[in-house]
């Protein structure tokens, strides 16, 4: 995928992009909840539209999803809306300097975006929770390292670092693994011609 120049694409695909992302993040909630998985698996649309339509869209995207979710189904949401929008920044900025183009570069991004989200979510969970994610397994860690060194931010940032990361590398292998299965002419309506011959 070649870089693409222009990161504010405010037309109508990208615009009509915004609410189905926003339904992918409910449907990969979803699926994490009901199956009861150790993630949250909540921004493969942010990522998505993000890759689709660059950094502005895919924050937009996650902002809202964040303050619709906090509005119908959990307030606790609004809190990590600022998470979401750089999540969406992230994944945007690097799939337009063509950093997402394969599997491999895929992973890559999705340890960026994990790390992202680690490093925004950190200081609040701090703030507004002691620390904890409300991840039984990253609350396990935060547990029994805060016991250790008695560092809440120590504890706060592995509680998240292990939650984060597996879930971000496995969201963003997720929304690559959409937008390579979007039909050529829905694709290009965001990235241009020139960008799909490398990915067919």
């Amino acid at each position: 995928m070649q870089q693409r120049k222009s990161w504010f694409r405010f037309t109508t695909p990208s615009l009509v992009l915004i609410p189905v992302a926003v339904g992918i993040n409910y449907v990969g909630k979803l699926f994490a909840g009901t199956l009861k998985l150790p993630l949250w698996l909540d921004s493969i649309g942010t990522v998505l539209a993000g890759m689709l339509a660059g950094p502005v869209i895919g924050a937009l995207a996650g902002a809202i999803n964040n303050v619709i979710y906090g509005l119908t189904v959990d307030p606790i949401s609004f809190v990590y809306g600022l998470t979401s929008l750089f999540i969406g920044l992230v994944a945007g900025i690097m799939a337009f300097r063509g950093w997402i183009d394969g599997w491999g570069k895929a992973l890559f991004v999705g340890l960026a975006v994990g790390l992202t989200a680690t490093a925004v979510s950190t200081p609040l969970n701090v703030w507004f929770w002691g620390g904890q994610t409300g991840n039984l397994w990253g609350d396990a860690l935060f547990a029994a390292v805060l016991a250790r060194t008695d560092s809440v931010w120590l504890a706060s940032f592995l509680d998240e670092v292990v939650v984060d990361v597996p879930d971000k590398l496995l969201t963003v292998l997720a929304a690559y693994a959409l937008f390579r299965g979007l039909p050529k002419n829905i694709r290009q309506l965001y990235t241009g011609s020139r960008d799909l011959e490398s990915l067919d």
